[in-house]
């Protein structure tokens, strides 16, 4: 528990510094998405009225704002309104998540799908979508069009893969980083990199940007797989288990899998071919993860994504900004395990 909670606090740390260094134009984004997601159509309304109450981190709008400071771009509003297209496509993906997972409750409150029901969740995630491919119109950048119309791809490819593998407890690691690497650190690596291209940054300072938020999406996303296992601290917007009830085969079971016995791969492998688990299951995978030392295991595969995040920050001179962005890296590799 000791190192859940370390690891709560460095990120929610690292998370404040970063929010306090944009707060003035993450205002600005929040009335951007409020105002693009107004509708005539009551139902649409309603629904997207919903979901701006639920809130969210905006991590990635936080990530894009923070990397067009990085990158000295100071001088009109693109940087809010790319800010609030990635946070569009990130909220539209969660849409369809919910809908294709079942789900029933998102950050302590219930569900679009839940309360309306799949058709309209699916619907106004597409809305979302629109308005997002609306603003890039705008902005007219065809680079910034191309990225963040093949990120959007990227995602969708990226749902279907792991769908494709559900229940595989038995799935390589390798693909499991190719699902993670889709779902989840393109946005990220859209997200930094698009800070790069509004401050018409040379191609180097672009690629060390894309490459930073995508080890850092990877990052994330493993740790955001590993707390599933390994606390009941609402984190994330996720309470323990929830990934194996839904039967998400991640990255604590895959290498869960590959130390335990024929008999225990057995019972996982039959636990997860189930159209439902329970708590007796989850109970049985737990205490073989904490026997198996699995979560540090985890921990330290992110370490690894991290370092390379780190590492990529090297080409830009000492700033503010910069610090931020490498305290926002630096809680796995500060950590006891």
């Amino acid at each position: 528990m000791g190192t859940v909670v370390q690891l709560k606090n460095r990120i929610n740390n690292s998370y404040s510094e970063l929010k306090s260094s944009v707060e003035d134009k993450l205002v600005l984004v929040e009335e951007k998405i409020k105002s693009r997601l107004s509708s005539k159509v009551n139902l649409v309304d309603e629904m997207t009225k919903y979901h701006l109450r639920t809130g969210g981190k905006r991590l990635r709008a936080m990530l894009t704002l923070g990397s067009a400071r990085l990158c000295g771009y100071q001088k009109g509003s693109r940087d809010v309104n790319l800010a609030a297209c990635v946070e569009l496509i990130h909220a539209a993906t969660l849409m369809h998540d919910d809908v294709i997972d079942n789900s029933e409750v998102r950050r302590g409150k219930k569900t679009l799908n839940k309360i309306w029901g799949n058709q309209s969740s699916i619907l106004v995630g597409d809305y979302l979508l629109s308005r997002c491919f609306e603003m890039m119109v705008e902005d007219g950048n065809l680079e910034v069009l191309k990225l963040l119309s093949s990120t959007s791809a990227e995602i969708s490819q990226g749902e279907v893969l792991q769908l494709q593998h559900k229940g595989e407890v038995d799935m390589l690691e390798e693909t499991y980083l190719k699902i993670i690497s889709a779902k989840t650190a393109s946005l990220f690596a859209a997200s930094t990199k698009v800070g790069s291209i509004l401050a018409n940054k040379d191609n180097k300072i672009k690629d060390a940007l894309n490459f930073y938020g995508k080890n850092l999406g990877l990052t994330f996303q493993i740790a955001d797989d590993t707390l599933d296992y390994n606390s009941d601290l609402k984190f994330f917007g996720k309470e323990l288990g929830n990934d194996f009830y839904e039967g998400k085969v991640t990255l604590p079971i895959i290498l869960l899998y590959q130390k335990v016995d024929a008999n225990e791969k057995y019972n996982i492998k039959k636990i997860f071919e189930k159209k439902y688990r329970n708590s007796d299951e989850l109970e049985f995978i737990l205490n073989l993860i904490k026997k198996k030392n699995i979560i540090s295991d985890c921990y330290h595969k992110a370490e690894y994504f991290i370092n390379l995040a780190s590492n990529s920050l090297s080409i830009f001179d000492e700033s503010k900004e910069k610090d931020i962005f490498k305290k926002l890296t630096s809680f796995s590799l500060e950590r006891n395990f």
